[in-house]
């Protein structure tokens, strides 16, 4: 899923060969990994239980699903669970008795997902003993965040310096994935943004000249800190060893299947949008993996999304990815955000209008680019911020520059 709520333009996801060096760097330091906590997941819909599952499992607990009220009570006290979902709805006990019931012997967090949305239901779920309420349809970051709220009320002073530390290292990993190289293309401007957010998520972008033109990597791994830093890491790796493949849409393919099986035992997943650039013809082509943020913007103003060619890589094993392409005519330009832009429109159109009207006229793709960083204000964002620009100069040729 992209951000927001769940969006029809589901971001499903690759596995991928570490090189052996690339493992050594990042895991130099790292701590000894931590028991993992326990969760359980009371909902009676497969699929919405499928996705929290997935999504607590990269949170790093070891989960267990119940579809009902009474299997779901005997789940928590078998596994002294640190972590409950609750479904209001349930085919056999209604969700605020199972509360009832599991308060009179745990203290787990209890978070309370349902389609209700009236304030009284609100708040007699709170009474009852839950410690966080969440409508459906609901956003995966968001249900990240709420759960790593209530994990640090607990906190020891140790624990959260420890946790600091981890952060502090993921975000030393997630600045070394972006571009160091400065790409001059005669009749281009390429620019990038990046504002991590304060929990460190997955977003890193990445670029490099070829003799023709441009390779542009664009991807977001789901989760946060060093896990989705070395995810992130690991997607990076794998696209740039694909490089010298001529046919993108094979490269692609042989890069998410090298990196599938890493994804799905960490229960994670990536999306990722990938372009060539051939700048004497302005051709573009690229494949999107469930990314789905990446916009053609035309000199007179106009704007088009760019469609997913499938799910997020690792979301499922035996997806494919179809590669597609676009001119950019002089004027034009090719911009790709990341979801933590569109968490602030309450639409996929309203942010496709923002990112048009915050970029048109502007003189420069860098201050094209700040100004798209500027839609998520730093004080309220909740996830990673980042936006790339390559701009067709109008009236230039478009040759590699020497």
């Amino acid at each position: 899923m992209t951000a927001g709520s769940l969006r029809p333009n589901r971001l499903d996801t690759l596995r991928v060969r570490r090189d052996k060096s690339v493992k050594t760097v990042l895991n130099r330091g790292m701590p000894a990994t931590p028991e993992p906590r326990r969760a359980v997941v009371i909902e009676d819909d497969p699929d919405i239980r499928g996705l929290l599952v997935r999504v607590l499992t990269k949170q790093g607990f070891e989960v267990t699903e119940a579809g009902a009220g009474f299997p779901g009570i005997e789940a928590v006290r078998n596994t002294r669970a640190d972590l409950v979902t609750l479904d209001l709805n349930l085919p056999d006990l209604d969700g605020l008795e199972v509360c009832n019931r599991l308060r009179e012997f745990s203290d787990a967090f209890i978070i309370m997902l349902t389609a209700r949305v009236d304030e009284l239901d609100k708040l007699t779920g709170l009474d009852n003993g839950a410690d966080d309420y969440i409508n459906k349809p609901f956003s995966p970051r968001e249900f990240q965040s709420r759960i790593n709220a209530l994990f640090r009320r607990s906190r020891t002073p140790a624990a959260d310096e420890a946790a600091q530390n981890d952060l502090r290292r993921a975000a030393e990993v997630q600045q070394s994935l972006l571009p160091r190289e400065e790409v001059r293309l005669d009749g281009y401007e390429v620019a990038g943004v990046f504002r991590p957010s304060r929990s460190v998520g997955g977003d890193f972008y990445d670029w490099y000249q070829t003799p023709g033109g441009l390779h542009l990597t664009f991807a977001d791994a789901m989760g946060k800190g060093m896990g989705a830093a070395l995810i992130a890491a690991t997607a990076r790796a794998v696209m740039r060893s694909v490089r010298h493949d001529p046919d993108l849409g094979n490269a692609f393919n042989l890069a998410s299947r090298s990196i599938a099986s890493d994804l799905d035992i960490s229960g994670s997943f990536v999306t990722l949008f990938h372009a060539r650039l051939d700048a004497g013809s302005g051709k573009v082509s690229y494949v999107d993996a469930g990314h789905g943020l990446a916009l053609h913007l035309q000199a007179d103003g106009g704007a088009q999304r760019l469609p997913s060619s499938g799910p997020p890589v690792g979301a499922w094993g035996d997806a494919d990815w179809t590669e597609a392409d676009l001119a950019l005519a002089p004027g034009d330009s090719l911009v790709v955000v990341s979801d933590g832009v569109l968490d602030v429109f309450g639409s996929v159109e309203e942010f496709t209008d923002a990112v048009r009207r915050s970029t048109h006229g502007q003189p420069t793709a860098r201050e094209a680019c700040a100004a798209l960083l500027q839609l998520a204000p730093a004080d309220t964002a909740e996830d990673d911020v980042t936006a790339v620009m390559v701009r067709r100069l109008a009236g230039a040729a478009g040759t590699a520059a020497p």
